[in-house]
Parts: C-alpha cells; sequence; structure tokens
C-alpha cells in the first residue's frame, strides 16, 4: 500500500505536471506546473487537518466528521503497541489508507486545472481548489466509499474514482470554462502545444502511476489486486488504440497527442470498473471509451462551444460516465461478491454531475468576490508565467 500511495503521488508531479505543460502554449508553461504542484501542497494540508474526516469517517449518509476532526486517523503509540485503523481499511494502518486516499484528492481537483489554465490568476486557483476540495470532493468520496455513504448503501460501484474522482473532475473542469470564458484569440488563432513530447511523458507516467491508483484500491495484495491491474493495463492499451483509428479515419492521420489522450481515456473508464470486471469486459471497455472520448474533445466540445482547454471533461467527464455505467453492465459477482446495477450507476453519475456542477460554480463565484477570477487581458496576452510568477522558460 505504501508503493501504491507513491505511484498515485507519481501521477500528479510529475505526470500530471508534465502531461498539462506540454498541451499549453510556451508561455504558460510554468505557470500549468506551478499550479499543479501548489494544488498538491495546498490538498495535503486541508485534508489531513478536515477532508479526510469528512470523507472517511463514519457520520451521516452526506457527510462525515463523527471522530475526531482534526488531524484523524494518524495516532501511533509505539510503547502501548497500538496504531490507529480505519473500518473501511482495518488491515493496514490509517496512516496508509489516509495517504492513499490523499493521492486521490490531490488529483482529482488538479485534473481540474486543465480547463482553466491560461486565464485563470494563481490566487483565484488557490482558493477555489481549496473550497472544492472540502465542500466538493470529500462528500462525494464519502457518498461513495465510506460505508455509510448514501451512493454506497444503493450499491454504487465505482472501485478506485469513476465518479469520485473523474466525473467530479469532468464536470467541475466545464463549469470553470463557461465561468471564466474563452481563452483571447481560442477559435481564431492556432494554439501551439509547448512540448508534446513532455505531453507523453507525462502520460506514460500517468500510465505507470494508475497502476497503484486501481490495484492498490483492492487493499490488500491479493487476486484481486493483480486483475485490477492487468484490467487496466488492456483497457488503456484498448482506448489508446482506438482513439488512434478513430483519429486516422476522421483526419487522416494519427497523432502522439491522440494516442496519448486514448491512453488516459482508457485509464479513466476502467478506473470504477477495475475491482469488478474480467480482461473482456476490460478490452471492449477500452474500446468504448477511446471512441467516446475522441468524440467528447472534438464533435462535443465544438456542441458544448466551451474552452476546455485541455479537454477535461471530454476525457475525464465523459470517460467517467462510460467507464460507471459499463461497470453496471459487465461487474462479475464472481470476482468481486457485488453485483452491478446499470440503474444505480446512472444515479451514481448523475448526483456527481449535479452536486459537482452546481458546487462548481458557486465556489467559483464566492472565489470572484474574494479576489477576482481571471487575470487582465494584457497579463493573458504576455503569458501567466511572467504575470503570475515573473519567471519565464529558457532557452
Amino acid at each position: 500500500m505504501i508503493v501504491a500511495t507513491a505511484l498515485v503521488l507519481l501521477m500528479t508531479v510529475p505526470g500530471l505536471a508534465l502531461f498539462y505543460a506540454g498541451m499549453v502554449r510556451r508561455k504558460n508553461v510554468l505557470n500549468t506546473m506551478a499550479c499543479v504542484l501548489a494544488v498538491t501542497t495546498l490538498v495535503t494540508i486541508l485534508w489531513y487537518a478536515v477532508g479526510y474526516s469528512w470523507a472517511f469517517t463514519p457520520g451521516n449518509g452526506w457527510i462525515g466528521g463523527g471522530q475526531r476532526l482534526w488531524f484523524s486517523g494518524l495516532d501511533y503509540m509505539k510503547d502501548a503497541g497500538k496504531v490507529a485503523v480505519s473500518h473501511v481499511a482495518p488491515n493496514i494502518p490509517e496512516s496508509v489508507y489516509s495517504m492513499f486516499q490523499l493521492t486521490f484528492a490531490i488529483i482529482t481537483p488538479a485534473l481540474i486545472a486543465g480547463a482553466f489554465v491560461e486565464r485563470m490568476r494563481f490566487a483565484a486557483m488557490l482558493w477555489f481548489i481549496g473550497l472544492w476540495s472540502l465542500f466538493v470532493y470529500a462528500p462525494v468520496a464519502h457518498w461513495v466509499w465510506e460505508p455509510g455513504g448514501w451512493l454506497a448503501q444503493m450499491g454504487a460501484l465505482d472501485f478506485a474514482g469513476g465518479s469520485v474522482v473523474h466525473i467530479n473532475a469532468g464536470i467541475a473542469g466545464l463549469v470553470c470554462a463557461y465561468v471564466l470564458g474563452p481563452r483571447k484569440g481560442y477559435g481564431r488563432e492556432p494554439f501551439e502545444p509547448f512540448n508534446l513530447g513532455f505531453t507523453m511523458t507525462g502520460a506514460s507516467l500517468l500510465w505507470v502511476g494508475w497502476f497503484g491508483f486501481n490495484a492498490g484500491s483492492a487493499v490488500a495484495a491479493d487476486g484481486r489486486a493483480g486483475l485490477a491491474m492487468a484490467v487496466t493495463h488492456i483497457a488503456a492499451a484498448a482506448a489508446s488504440l482506438s482513439w488512434m483509428f478513430g483519429e486516422w479515419v476522421m483526419r487522416r492521420r494519427p497523432s502522439l497527442l491522440g494516442m496519448s489522450s486514448g491512453v488516459v481515456a482508457g485509464l479513466v473508464a476502467i478506473t470504477p470498473a477495475s475491482g469488478f470486471v474480467s480482461p473482456r469486459a476490460a478490452l471492449v471497455i477500452g474500446i468504448v471509451a477511446g471512441l467516446a472520448c475522441y468524440w467528447g474533445a472534438t464533435g462535443l466540445k465544438r456542441l458544448l462551444r466551451a474552452d476546455d482547454s485541455l479537454d477535461v471533461f471530454g476525457v475525464h467527464g465523459i470517460g467517467g460516465i462510460v467507464g460507471c455505467i459499463l461497470t453496471g453492465v459487465f461487474a462479475s459477482k464472481d470476482i468481486s461478491g457485488a453485483e452491478g446495477h446499470v440503474l444505480v450507476q446512472i444515479v451514481d453519475a448523475g448526483a456527481v454531475l449535479i452536486y459537482s456542477g452546481v458546487g462548481t460554480a458557486v465556489l467559483l463565484w464566492v472565489t470572484k468576490l474574494l479576489v477576482g477570477l481571471r487575470v487582465d487581458e494584457d497579463s493573458e496576452l504576455n503569458g501567466l508565467d511572467i504575470s503570475q510568477h515573473r519567471e519565464r522558460l529558457g532557452g
């Protein structure tokens, strides 16, 4: 579990930082990386202070916190031979489990940053992400993953974060894109990615780290963890191929960006299903996700008319919805002991879409009142590296 935790942290820093930085314009690379790093540090403190207790301690169907609020779960007394153990993961120290879940709490808001990069004030980002991690992420995690959560009580299946992480971040990113408005020149001038080599490297780190994400969610070194690892790999490969072929047919050539995005699409879609499905089901989930997310990042994006800068909703939102619903279709009782119900999965996805979408809009409004949201036009044209940090890439 300690290794799995380290792998999931690898997904955010450096994985997501490189993945996102490679896709923005040169003048915003450092700001994009700074956002990912700052999210990691800020959410860490908020999680241990409050978020973990709200998400993973008993309370009611909506929120936890029935036990000690501040820095709960970190008790350890060597001489007495006592260590805190979570009722959710009784076979490992709670310090390990809370740290494992922290890495999920970090990457979820970090994903949202991809929707508003190149135009949001750094101070606004900090306020918004801090509030969002407490008032959106922690309650949703409680609903789905704490046994007393109302979606958990309904029988919603989300092995490693299809709704809690990806649908949650995807719809939040779409709302951010709408509220902030498009970047200057969007749709009228080419926005050349800085370095797609960074993006492919970041996608590869995400792929490797995702084994900690999904296999680690078994909270044991057993056959279920091994199967989760295998189906994760199969779905990622299948989705990358299906995205590549879809792009080849539609645009007459495959792209490195498309293949890299396809990998992430497959990883996203298999996440809720990874502890419940067979390898054959994973192949189908990957193929469907690759094509669906390719459409999400192209055709659907045009229909929505939102400048979701790095396709957070198109990949994570659509991939999360596909994976959530197909978990209900393919979940095998022989593998997990749990039965999937498509209607329950739809309720799970719909509840997170509505709560996260509305909550994000409210928190953006609060943030705008506190510090404003968007940089001024000159700062945006000059780039956020200079305007927000007084730094620029060398070379």
